[in-house]
């Protein structure tokens, strides 16, 4: 389950920024997922949940806002939304498609003491 390490992650850019930024609490963490990424949204919340006891962000909140999946089809040059690589181009047809986003993980937003 590579949630955990993912989750184990987090936990350590917000003790890094807790340092950076003088703060003690983090209350709401918010992390952008892209739908292409891989990462199952259930298990990253439990896993957050177990990670984060006894640390700073112990019983904090945990928003995730999924971002769609976009690519960049070569034949008509056009940014379209896919569901999953491999997907044809929902406008022309083509396969020759470039994800340009949903495949990333990051922290978007803080809310902290």
């Amino acid at each position: 389950m590579h949630e955990m390490s993912l989750c184990e992650g987090v936990l350590q850019i917000l003790e890094g920024e807790a340092k950076r930024q003088h703060f003690t609490k983090v209350k709401t963490v918010w992390l952008e997922i892209g739908t292409m990424s891989g990462v199952d949204i259930e298990a990253m919340r439990f896993c957050f949940d177990v990670i984060v006891r006894h640390s700073l962000a112990d019983g904090a909140r945990l928003e995730i806002i999924e971002v769609p999946a976009q690519a960049w089809c070569l034949d008509c040059a056009q940014t379209v939304t896919v569901q999953q690589r491999y997907d044809a181009c929902p406008q022309c047809g083509s396969y020759q498609l470039q994800v340009t986003s949903g495949e990333e993980m990051r922290i978007k937003e803080l809310e902290v003491e």
